[in-house]
């Protein structure tokens, strides 16, 4: 009878540390900047607690939005020497660079074409669209991007609904030349189960190219706490995640 009842229990993963994945490419750590950490005190914690869970290296990315978050690399750049002077201070051995997570509107058109943006790696480009629906003219903009040198880096493809029942989608723009940015905390379904699903999906078809917390807040630190022990976290770590060459 005992055999029977427990054997109803899947047993989870070893937990794992994300030291393999060495660079955080994807996080919201200058203080007061957009919605990510408040105050510098919430950004030595968040970072602590980032290096805890084994990174050890971030490239965070403050949101340039052109109704919310206006952001320049002035500002980003500004508040990045304010973390590291703070992590100085702490004697906290964690390097941190920046770029930004770009929200596609017609702002960002208008800093593509007349801008130097912020990117990491090999001039790699973060973007994000809205939740609501996908810009009708996304292709034209990234190819636009990629003509322009940048290699483009979708965020958190995943938590696009309007894709959930077009999984082709994906494949197309990995055709294209788009890399495809996965959030670790989908992975538990902190962001809903169909963020979960299609995150798993991706982690299948071998169409993740770099995973990033996306890192706001505490919550989001307990969320990848979580995630140590998901065997599509164990899956995804094998893979060969541009992470590493950041």
């Amino acid at each position: 009878m005992f055999k029977s009842f427990f054997g109803k229990f899947k047993s989870r993963p070893a937990a794992v540390d994300f030291s393999s994945v060495v660079t955080d490419m994807h996080s919201h750590l200058i203080p007061g900047i957009d919605d990510g950490a408040k105050t510098i005190e919430d950004s030595v914690a968040l970072i602590r607690s980032l290096q805890a869970l084994g990174f050890k290296k971030l490239i965070t990315t403050p949101h340039i939005m052109s109704d919310f978050y206006k952001n320049t690399p002035e500002i980003i750049m500004s508040g990045l020497a304010e973390v590291r002077e703070a992590l100085a201070k702490e004697k906290i051995e964690m390097p941190i660079d920046a770029a930004a997570e770009y929200y596609i509107d017609d702002g960002f058109i208008k800093k593509l074409e007349n801008e130097k943006l912020l990117t990491m790696g090999d001039n790699h480009l973060l973007f994000e669209i809205s939740y609501i629906n996908c810009p009708e003219n996304i292709n034209d903009i990234i190819f636009r991007m990629q003509v322009l040198g940048y290699k483009p880096v979708m965020a958190h493809p995943e938590r696009y609904p309007f894709w959930y029942s077009n999984f082709d989608q994906y494949k197309q723009f990995r055709d294209n030349g788009v890399l495809l940015q996965l959030n670790t905390n989908s992975l538990s379904g902190y962001y809903g189960h169909e963020a979960k699903k299609i995150a798993e999906k991706l982690i299948d078809n071998n169409m993740v190219d770099l995973i990033g917390t996306d890192t706001h807040h505490h919550k989001h630190i307990s969320g990848l706490e979580k995630c140590t022990t998901e065997k599509y976290l164990h899956r995804v770590l094998e893979a060969n995640l541009l992470n590493r060459h950041l």
